[in-house]
């Protein structure tokens, strides 16, 4: 065995890891298709998500020509069409310093996927859910919950971050609808950000606020 030739492909692969991964829904790549996008639209879509799940929300466009086989105009165009059938839009927000900054948003995408997804359930996927009644309520929360958050977030979620909303299930035990709730007042906030939720529902298990009523007579005082 060369051992010199293993540490150079190890050395090759933490460089790759180095680069990090992007999280991407199979439900999309399955389904692209039947939402009607074209296969450049896809990938506008997966490198939209790529630069988002780094925290960078409206790559220009000659960056993302330089990532792709398309021209500068090229991405221009296939920006324009995702605008145009609904799946994107540009939207406005503050950053730390007040600085008013355009962002792209994938959140009606998910949505329309959503929707899709609710009109084409598979049969033999009710036949599975009726033969495991008392497992699928813990399942539909957590999945219900993480859709939400990547609907009103504009982008997929991280493992970690799938991670953090199942340990508010199983380790805090917080309520479906209280987490519904922080997400909401994270983006009336326009704070996208999960430690800001974690920080918002920590607040409220402090102050004994364990239900959806008492978290909403709360927030009208």
């Amino acid at each position: 065995m060369d051992v010199s030739n293993m540490t150079q492909k190890n050395d090759s692969f933490l460089q790759y890891r180095e680069q990090g991964f992007t999280t991407v829904s199979n439900a999309l790549l399955a389904n692209y298709n039947n939402l009607k996008l074209s296969n450049q639209q896809l990938i506008l879509i997966l490198q939209l998500e790529r630069y988002a799940q780094r925290n960078e929300f409206f790559p220009a466009n000659e960056l993302l020509a330089s990532q792709t086989n398309f021209s500068v105009s090229e991405v221009g165009l296939i920006l324009q069409s995702l605008i145009d059938q609904g799946f994107l839009v540009i939207e406005q927000g503050n950053d730390a310093s007040g600085r008013i900054n355009d962002a792209y948003t994938l959140a009606p995408l998910y949505v329309k996927l959503t929707e899709f997804l609710d009109q084409n359930v598979d049969v033999h996927s009710q036949t599975r859910e009726a033969a495991s009644p008392v497992a699928q309520p813990q399942e539909s929360k957590l999945d219900q919950t993480i859709r939400q958050f990547e609907i009103e977030f504009g982008r997929m979620i991280s493992p970690i971050e799938r991670q953090m909303i199942q340990s508010w299930f199983t380790v805090d035990h917080y309520d479906a609808g209280v987490i519904q709730l922080a997400l909401r007042e994270a983006v009336l906030a326009q704070v996208y950000n999960f430690k800001y939720v974690d920080r918002i529902l920590l607040n409220w298990q402090r102050m004994n606020l364990k239900t959806t009523l008492q978290v909403e007579r709360y927030l009208q005082q």
